[in-house]
């Protein structure tokens, strides 16, 4: 391993601390690029009240700069709260729940989209999730 590995290394362990201490309760989305990678740290909010929501075919990638938070609403996904009020689910690999999420999570990009397939979600006490797809949320209307 290289020195540059190394430090890439160090800083990727030490990062989710730092930004942490430094973001303790900050609800926005905050973002940092370390050699080439954007590092984003998104808090995740309290669950809206008790809506029921349909769940429709969502997009392969997102961009980075329209997550603007998340909450947690079930055991194997994460819902991105995006620009213009736009939901979207993450649903994540079979293997992780989601409870470790609670703190607010990390993600990472080479090319400022967040993609199914490719990208990760990463607690704040360093698990990894892959995602796995992305669902349009719409809230269903009650008769």
């Amino acid at each position: 391993m290289g020195l540059s590995e190394v430090t890439v290394t160090a800083i990727l362990t030490l990062l989710p601390m730092l930004l942490g201490l430094a973001m303790a309760g900050d609800l926005q989305v905050r973002s940092i690029v370390v050699e080439d990678q954007i590092i984003m740290r998104v808090p995740v909010r309290p669950p809206p009240p008790q809506v029921r929501w349909v769940e429709h075919k969502g997009p392969k990638c997102i961009h980075a700069d329209k997550i603007k938070g998340a909450f947690l609403s079930g055991n194997d996904h994460v819902d991105f709260i995006l620009e213009g009020r736009k939901l979207l689910r993450a649903e994540l690999d079979e293997t992780c729940p989601a409870l470790d999420f609670y703190g607010g999570f990390y993600l990472s990009s080479s090319d400022e989209r967040v993609c199914a397939r490719r990208d990760v979600v990463r607690s704040r006490m360093g698990a990894t999730c892959g995602i796995e797809r992305f669902r349009e949320l719409k809230a269903k209307v009650r008769r």
